[in-house]
């Protein structure tokens, strides 16, 4: 899994590629938690390049989504496809998860919530 974080406006996007696993999703919630300590506020996770993910890449997800929420900060998850769509939603979490088809209409959301 690769991870690579681009900024636009006041909302940083994540780029992850590879597979979310349990080898590797701890890196995720690691480099959330570093930018939670430099204030971000705003995050975008773009899955895009993710083709499988497993228990612990939702738990991952699943951390990362409610820390950010008891904190009032706003998180989307964007380019959710394939494999990693169905078990997202075989766990029934796209009810859970803030969803955003592209990378565009995330930061339309974002901005729309300033």
């Amino acid at each position: 899994m690769e991870l690579k974080i681009r900024k636009n406006g006041d909302t940083y996007i994540i780029d992850v590629s590879g597979e979310m696993d349990l080898y590797n999703s701890y890196k995720l919630k690691e480099l959330v938690m570093k930018m939670l300590e430099k204030k971000v506020e705003r995050y975008i996770i773009n899955l895009q390049g993710v083709d499988y993910i497993d228990s612990s890449g939702i738990g991952a997800l699943i951390y990362i989504c409610s820390t950010l929420k008891k904190m009032n900060l706003r998180l989307t998850i964007t380019n959710i496809h394939g494999s990693v769509k169905k078990v997202i939603e075989l766990t029934k979490l796209m009810g859970y998860f803030p969803i955003s088809a592209t990378i565009d209409d995330a930061i339309k959301q974002m901005e729309a919530h300033n």
